[in-house]
């Protein structure tokens, strides 16, 4: 048995040098992470995980280290408050061969209250850490910390893999009634080109199609016209599971039919949303939380029927090359799970990658900026090479660069381009005729 503690006692186990494993986002246990900020005498705490997703003076503690593979609005703001808070380039699927390699003497997670068996739902995030819990469970010189929240809700995996943890098989449990963060249930009228990129990209979508999709404005508009749509009989298969994803099933859009594999039900490895989607996804076994290796594997991507895949980016060349994680060099967010569903989504013909953009963005002053590029200038950082990148959606419409020559491509992508901008592309595309460089 589990020894039980307090969230403050807990956390005085850690020693002021240790090394600490989280999970990505809705993962982490809050409780236990304030109780961990209220701590002062640290030395040398190096923390491991992605995606911050608990407000906690942890990190802006000296002597605490926090190395992330993803950025959201919490690690920027850590950065730009000087924390010592460092990105580590990794897609979503490695994150957990990244952990075992780090092997933190701490690895700990929230999970929904134990049930009347003794089992705790890993609730929201099954992700790249669940092996990793387990070997510390088996490792008597490590410790694993469960918080256990009678506000999360309860959720389940699939076949061989059971999506919870025995409390037999957990050194200390901290209960709480602690909820998760909760994101808006993107209610909010979308703007004009979100709408055109919505219409634009759901002409790819056929009825029987295998979907998945992101978070935001653009994935939330694109969730809704397909909930209102005339087609249907969708499955879903997507690392991520949101409100859009949700909407879906409760219009009866999704029926996981056709498939071809996990037929039955909706696969993901994380739920990160509303409040709304939290009580829906209890004891709701239409969802399965896989891990990620499972979900983000290429070619378990790739063998589902129809794939349709749908990312965001921040900007795109002549060439097809992607910037989706960082601005002007700097990280943003991270890499997560887009190229593999890029990868997967390229290995039949009948499935198709879409990655959707504005075409433009405003500068400080209000001038307008394309974000379809002739060519990346110094710094930039590609997340998604170019021989990858099928379909490139903005408001003006898609272009599709897969099988095409690079004039070809700059041609498509003008346009999709914002008209002021289109002259500067086309003539970047004649230069790149037979294979020369659109580099004036």
């Amino acid at each position: 048995m589990p020894e039980e503690l307090s969230a403050e006692q807990a956390a005085a186990l850690l020693h002021p040098s240790d090394t600490l494993g989280i999970p990505l986002g809705p993962g982490q246990p809050p409780a236990f992470l304030r109780a961990l900020g209220e701590r002062t005498d640290w030395t040398d705490l190096r923390v491991y995980g992605a995606l911050l997703a608990v407000l906690t003076e942890l990190f802006t503690r000296p002597g605490v280290r926090y190395t992330s593979g993803f950025y959201g609005p919490l690690e920027r703001a850590l950065r730009d408050a000087d924390a010592d808070v460092e990105f580590t380039p990794a897609d979503f699927r490695r994150f957990g061969p990244l952990l075992q390699r780090q092997a933190p003497r701490v690895v700990t997670t929230v999970a929904a209250a134990p049930d009347a068996d003794g089992w705790c739902s890993l609730s929201l995030h099954a992700g790249g850490t669940v092996a990793e819990l387990r070997r510390a469970a088996t490792d008597p010189d490590r410790l694993l910390v469960v918080e256990a929240s009678e506000a999360y809700p309860r959720t389940y995996g699939h076949g061989g893999y059971r999506h919870a943890l025995h409390v037999d098989d957990i050194d200390v449990l901290v209960r709480s009634t602690e909820p998760p963060l909760a994101l808006p249930g993107g209610d909010a009228a979308p703007s004009d080109v979100d709408e055109a990129i919505a219409e634009h990209t759901v002409a790819y979508v056929p009825s029987g199609a295998t979907l998945q999709t992101g978070i935001g404005s653009i994935p939330n508009q694109i969730a809704t016209l397909l909930a209102e749509g005339d087609g249907g009989d969708y499955g879903l298969h997507s690392e991520m599971f949101t409100d859009g994803c949700m909407r879906l099933h409760r219009a009866g859009k999704v029926t996981n039919a056709r498939k071809g594999q996990y037929d039955g039900i909706s696969v993901t490895t994380f739920a990160f949303g509303s409040d709304d989607l939290y009580a829906w996804l209890d004891d709701n076994r239409d969802v399965a939380f896989l891990p990620v290796e499972i979900v983000n594997a290429p070619e378990v991507i790739g063998a589902n029927d129809t794939m349709v895949t749908i990312n965001g980016a921040l900007a795109v060349d002549l060439h097809g090359q992607v910037v989706a994680d960082t601005i002007d060099g700097g990280q943003f967010s991270g890499i997560g799970g887009a190229e593999d569903f890029v990868a997967g989504a390229g290995m039949e013909l009948s499935d198709r990658s879409l990655i959707c953009l504005p075409s433009t963005y405003s500068t400080a002053d209000g001038e307008p900026r394309s974000r379809i590029v002739p060519w990346f200038g110094p710094g930039a950082v590609i997340t998604t090479p170019r021989h990858q990148v099928d379909v490139i959606v903005t408001e003006y419409g898609a272009a599709e660069l897969e099988g095409k020559t690079v004039r070809e491509r700059g041609e498509a992508l003008a346009a999709v381009a914002h008209p002021r901008f289109r002259d500067d592309l086309l003539a970047a595309a004649a230069r790149a005729a037979h294979g020369r460089s659109p580099v004036a």
